[in-house]
């Protein structure tokens, strides 16, 4: 009888690690050559416990929000539902937000999933590559009639989380040392986060009406003048002056470059 590949023993290893029904694989023995299933039960619980606990590190805010124990139970099912497919778990924990969605007993706190956004974004924006941001007096140099065919780069950490909650400002009551009491928060008020780390501390800050569809247009690569277009067609309420000057303020931009004036542009993209 053939012997069985490592990769499929590989994977009969790690499908029992992630189902608590499943028995020992075969070969797992203790020194003597016997059968060993307790000890990989408690290796198993160690590998869900590790996952369990590298979700909470990423996600304080929604633990405290939840609490310790309902944080737990949920990480622990987030985590066999969607295990790591990689061995760096920086890289893994982004679908919790879309786990929360899902997962019914958190429908009581209909802004978590949003939080969690906002933590991830937090977590991507820190690891996100180093570039120098563009000082606001740079955009001095640009005539005014070419204001709208400025294509704006964005800095790389960039991110952004639309809420139809006060998704910061229950972040920022929620961090770890902040006082619940200090903060106001409207709950009939949805809030547009900007996240990004231009120096060394990821920054976060409320976007502007309108900010979140200009952000979005920008980083699809589309000039200034069709960006405010679809953000005022978005809302049109929108202040995009002012978003401008927060994203500035926040350090988003690396640079910018002018688009052809005789160049169509659409909101698909250049043409």
């Amino acid at each position: 009888m053939p012997h069985e590949s490592l990769e499929n023993l590989q994977a009969g290893f790690t499908a029992a690690l992630l189902d608590a029904g499943a028995p020992a694989p075969d070969g797992v023995v203790d020194p003597a050559g016997r059968p060993a299933p307790r000890r990989f039960n408690v290796y198993r619980n160690n590998v869900v416990v590790s996952l369990t606990e590298a979700l909470a590190d990423t996600y304080p805010v929604v633990a405290r929000l939840v609490g310790e124990d309902f944080f737990r139970a949920m990480a622990r099912l987030a985590a066999l539902e969607a295990p790591p497919s990689s061995p760096v778990l920086l890289q893994w924990g982004g679908d919790l937000a879309r786990f929360i969605e899902q997962f019914e007993p958190a429908a009581m706190v209909p802004y978590l999933a949003d939080v969690a956004r906002i933590e991830w974004a937090y977590v991507e924006a820190y690891h996100a590559a180093d570039a120098e941001p563009m000082p606001a007096s740079a955009l001095a140099q640009v005539p005014e009639d070419r204001i709208d065919d400025l294509i704006l780069l964005l800095h790389p950490s960039v991110r952004v989380v639309a809420s139809q909650w006060p998704a910061l400002s229950i972040y920022a009551a929620n961090v770890a040392g902040a006082d619940p009491n200090a903060v106001a928060i409207d709950f009939q008020q949805g809030e547009d986060v900007l996240i990004a780390r231009p120096d060394w501390a990821v920054d976060l800050r409320q976007l502007p009406v309108g900010g979140a569809a200009l952000v979005a247009a920008l980083g699809r690569g589309l000039r200034l003048g069709t960006a405010a277009a679809i953000a005022g067609f978005a809302d049109p309420a929108a202040d995009l002056a002012r978003s401008i000057a927060v994203l500035l303020q926040a350090g988003a931009f690396t640079g910018f470059r002018l688009a052809d004036p005789n160049q169509e542009q659409t909101p698909e993209g250049m043409t």
